[in-house]
């Protein structure tokens, strides 16, 4: 009889979980103490972001990036809105632009100075005033940067086009409080978790409900699409009060195909997929360890890899997209975890063990850049395109991209179009508008330069058959 391991082949077998140094954590952060179930952070490879306690309103801290350490008590905050601050999120495409969404039933978009703030801020950009009750969740459109979504206590989402700075669509399908919300990879679905217990696919240019699962037996608190699997995935608890996921099918969700419980714990379990390597991350609210598996389109569907384990538990985790991990140290995911009793923000690195002082083009494959696919126009009118991929490989080539300042390179002009590569902070939304105006004039003219590229190559191979002949 042969002998067959219960583990299949994989290069993420052994990925293991570093937590950083002291000298890599930022302290004395005064972390809120809202009871709300999010992560209350969020980070690109510029600037960490994290929602404080504070008093007469609702405030958050920015901190570049590259200064941890003890954070001043009196460092400026964001602190323009109303009520507390209950989400934040960044743009993925520009990564001074940041979205929060209140309790004051408004959601506001900011730019952040390159070198951080100065002293505090309090006027946004543009400020989205829509819902009647207070704004719990906000998204941004995966490959439109116009396009953000808010979802509010009122039950309803709306989706806002940032380049008129309206909302252009209300999705009123949910007879409760939404709790989730997730997009594919192109942004043509959208996925909802609702207080009902039911899982929703929506098509979220119509609002029309295209799939519901009636989640009688759990109770449905995450959702994220996996990519381009066609697959979805929750997380709830059961009709035992124990935690566990579930996988759907996105065309047909009348059963999951897959449940596994996972423990009896209590606290919110928030999943993060990662499409590159086709990972899924485990962090429960109050815990102090992540999970992570591999998810595949056939059984077993979910092989359990490891857990990272800590004694602290988390309050929430921010997750540094895939451009901005240190390539050179094989890290291929990056928690920055949220610790309420030390004030303490600590990251997380998720790092495949490897030897070889090359770039591992295997673990590091293409991934979503920060360049837009398309216009918030063209979106509305129905069309869908992938996100645009960029290769890492130039991040092995220079450790430090991020230290590199632009010098006379800082403005240009294309046809007459003025091109701001570091934007000045200005309290007039029109600056907003301008910014995501111009992405679009950029896309456009690099799909102009390619179309006639080609038509170089085929006057080319025409003029030689003629010569030919």
């Amino acid at each position: 009889m042969s002998w067959h391991s219960m583990y299949k082949s994989s290069k993420f077998r052994h990925v293991y979980g570093k937590a950083g140094s002291r000298e890599q954590c930022y302290e004395g952060i005064p972390i809120t103490h809202s009871v709300h179930d999010n992560h209350f952070c969020a980070v690109n490879p510029k600037f960490l972001a994290v929602v404080t306690e504070s008093a007469g309103g609702g405030a958050f801290l920015v901190i570049p990036l590259h200064k941890p350490g003890r954070i001043d008590p009196h460092h400026p905050k964001v602190c323009g809105h109303q009520g507390s601050v209950m989400d934040i999120r960044w743009s993925p495409f520009m990564d001074n632009i940041i979205a929060s969404s209140s309790e004051d039933c408004t959601v506001r978009i900011w730019q952040i100075p390159d070198g951080g703030l100065r002293r505090n801020m309090t006027e946004a950009l543009m400020i989205l005033i829509g819902h009647s009750r207070r704004a719990g969740l906000i998204e941004w459109h995966p490959t439109c940067s116009g396009i953000l979504l808010s979802a509010g206590y009122d039950c309803k989402i709306l989706i806002w086009n940032l380049e008129e700075g309206v909302a252009v669509k209300m999705i009123d399908s949910h007879p409760d409080v939404i709790l989730c919300m997730s997009f594919n990879t192109d942004g043509s679905l959208l996925a909802t978790s609702c207080k009902d217990k039911k899982l929703r696919i929506i098509d979220p240019r119509s609002g029309k409900v295209l799939q519901e699962a009636d989640c009688k037996s759990t109770r449905v608190n995450r959702v994220v699409f996996l990519g381009n699997l066609k697959r979805v995935l929750t997380t709830g608890v059961s009709r035992w009060n124990t935690r566990q996921i579930a996988f759907w099918d996105q065309e047909d969700l009348s059963a999951p195909i897959t449940e596994e419980e996972i423990d009896g714990l209590s606290g919110v379990l928030f999943p993060f997929y990662d499409a590159d390597t086709h990972m899924l991350y485990l962090g429960g609210k109050g815990d102090g360890n992540i999970r992570y598996y591999e998810v595949s389109p056939e059984k077993p569907f979910l092989q359990f890899l490891m857990e990272f384990r800590s004694p602290a538990p988390q309050k929430g985790l921010g997750v540094m997209p895939k451009r901005g991990v240190d390539v050179n140290e094989c890290e291929i995911f990056r928690f920055y975890k949220l610790v309420t009793l030390k004030g303490l923000v600590e990251p997380i690195s998720m790092i495949v063990p490897r030897r070889s002082e090359t770039y591992q083009e295997d673990i590091f494959p293409m991934t979503a850049g920060t360049e837009s696919a398309l216009s918030a126009a063209e979106w509305l009118s129905g069309i869908d395109r992938g996100p645009l991929l960029i290769s890492l490989k130039e991040a092995y080539k220079r450790p430090n991209p991020a230290g590199l300042r632009a010098s006379k390179r800082d403005r240009r002009t294309v046809k007459g179009i003025d091109l701001l590569e570091n934007i000045t902070p200005n309290t007039d939304k029109e600056l907003l508008k301008m910014v995501f105006k111009q992405q679009d004039e950029i896309r456009k003219l690099k799909d102009e330069l390619g179309e006639k590229d080609e038509r170089i190559r085929q006057l080319e191979l025409e003029l030689k058959n003629l010569r030919n002949t």
